[in-house]
């Protein structure tokens, strides 16, 4: 077997989808697992929805998300005369025609058949003009296009996620393969292209599935060898609706602006129609690619789940190193707080990171770390004790605190040891010194544990703010 290339070929009109995604990567395991090649081809060939930009941030992302190109980018719009040369083989071949009829007429002939309830297809008006006709007409500078000459029967194909697949030919229209601005269209563009770029295995979404039979078609017209073909489910909003703006965001930068981690994103989209193997929910890069295959991918559509989501990417952020972490939030603290101390920022993300589902929380977070927070007198107070309790235990902790030495501060658990002991020598209630100095220092009901609030706040802050409690109670 020749060597495995896939590919994948996104339009540059506007971010990458979240299916697009999944596309890709589905394409970059199968190509990594087989020691193939993994092709990258800008399609572009629809110039009426051409956004500004768009390839470049498509190159952005695919190397956010560390998928590897080894052939291209290829642009369509480049190779316009190969396709046109493909076209004219067609017309010579009597495979294709020239169509010059106006839009207008299309349009006209459009409604009639709604109307009537028939399907939309060209009717083969230019089918039969003479070629002398044609030829004048295209010298006289008539605008026209090439359209395929759908042949009778049927036609049928082996699909990877699907089975056999059949679609009679006369559900097929008369598919415009060459536009009267010399640009192709799709259908005719990527044949080409596929057989061009030895592509062996194309995997791609269910939409495209009623196209394959008109490529097919165009296969055989021009003598060129079948790929294998895998098509994909869709992607479904939890309303079981095709995943679309209208029910929450579809780009991948869209979960970047979130703070989602590109690992998560992956991990997650790549189980979106695909398992693995296993009860497990967390897989690295390697394993994904080593337990790929298309016969695991599912027919039904998978559904995108934003909290399933939220629970994969704080998984992600639970076992980041604590230095990798605070370099990932570095981004999120410069408009506001960029100027925290590395250490103090490397502290946080250790204590806070399984508290956190995204890269953003660290703005909500980092505020009670660097600036003495609102204190309500109230929370100081146990639920089991009083204000005078409350003020009698801060008390005696902040003289233990201003007793310790600098290495007590060293470690949380230096600090948790030390506050052990507090409490075991004088026969104390737990919650009774805890609660009224977690909330001393971090002001809030739920917060890290008073040995790790200390710990990064340091023994100077930690006194500081146990004063600033017990002034709020005295």
């Amino acid at each position: 077997m020749d060597k495995i290339k896939t590919r994948f070929p996104p339009s540059p009109t506007g971010f990458l989808h979240i299916g697009s995604l999944r596309t890709a990567l589905y394409n970059y395991y199968f190509a990594r697992k087989h020691g193939g090649a993994f092709v990258l081809r800008i399609e572009d060939t629809d110039r009426s929805r051409y956004v500004e930009g768009a390839v470049e941030s498509l190159l952005r992302t695919l190397k956010r998300m560390e998928i590897d190109v080894d052939e291209g980018p290829f642009v369509q719009s480049e190779r316009l005369e190969i396709y046109r040369a493909h076209a004219q083989q067609l017309v010579q071949a009597g495979h294709a025609y020239r169509c010059f009829c106006s839009k207008e007429r299309l349009e006209e002939l459009r409604a009639v058949q709604q109307t009537a309830k028939q399907p939309t297809k060209y009717d083969r008006a230019c089918l039969t003009l003479a070629t002398d006709e044609v030829e004048a007409r295209i010298a006289r500078g008539d605008a026209s296009v090439v359209r395929m000459r759908i042949p009778e029967g049927e036609t049928s194909f082996e699909d990877e996620v699907r089975g056999r697949v059949t679609i009679q030919n006369k559900e097929l229209d008369d598919q415009v393969l060459l536009k009267a601005d010399g640009f192709p269209t799709y259908h005719l563009a990527v044949v080409v292209d596929d057989h061009l770029m030895g592509i062996t295995h194309v995997i791609r979404g269910e939409e495209w599935i009623s196209s394959v039979p008109k490529h097919i078609l165009l296969y055989q017209w021009f003598g060129f060898p079948l790929p294998v073909f895998a098509h994909l489910p869709l992607i479904l909003n939890p309303d079981r609706s095709k995943l679309s703006k209208r029910q929450g965001d579809v780009s991948v930068e869209d979960y970047f602006e979130k703070g989602f981690l590109e690992e998560a994103l992956g991990n997650y989209v790549s189980l979106l129609g695909f398992n693995p193997g296993g009860d497990r929910e967390i897989y690295s890069r390697e394993e994904l690619i080593a337990a790929f295959d298309l016969k695991k991918l599912n027919k039904s559509g998978a559904v995108f789940d934003v909290n399933k989501l939220l629970w994969m990417n704080g998984q992600y952020l639970k076992n980041l190193p604590a230095d990798e972490l605070a370099l990932r939030v570095r981004p999120w603290l410069e408009h506001g707080a960029g100027d925290v101390p590395e250490q103090l920022l490397q502290k946080v993300c250790d204590v806070e990171k399984t508290r956190m589902s995204l890269l953003s929380d660290i703005r909500n977070i980092i505020p009670m770390y660097l600036h003495q927070p609102d204190i309500s007198p109230d929370l100081l107070v146990w639920k089991t004790a009083d204000r005078e309790d409350a003020l009698l235990q801060l008390k005696g902790v902040r003289e233990r605190m201003d007793a310790c030495d600098d290495k007590t501060f060293s470690t949380p658990g230096l600090v948790e040891e030390t506050l052990k002991r507090y409490i075991e020598e004088r026969n104390l209630g737990t919650g009774n010194v805890l609660w009224p100095l977690r909330v001393a220092l971090s002001g809030a009901k739920r917060s890290p544990g008073p040995h790790e609030l200390a710990w990064v706040l340091g023994k100077e802050e930690t006194i500081r703010r146990i004063d600033h409690a017990t002034s709020l109670l005295a």
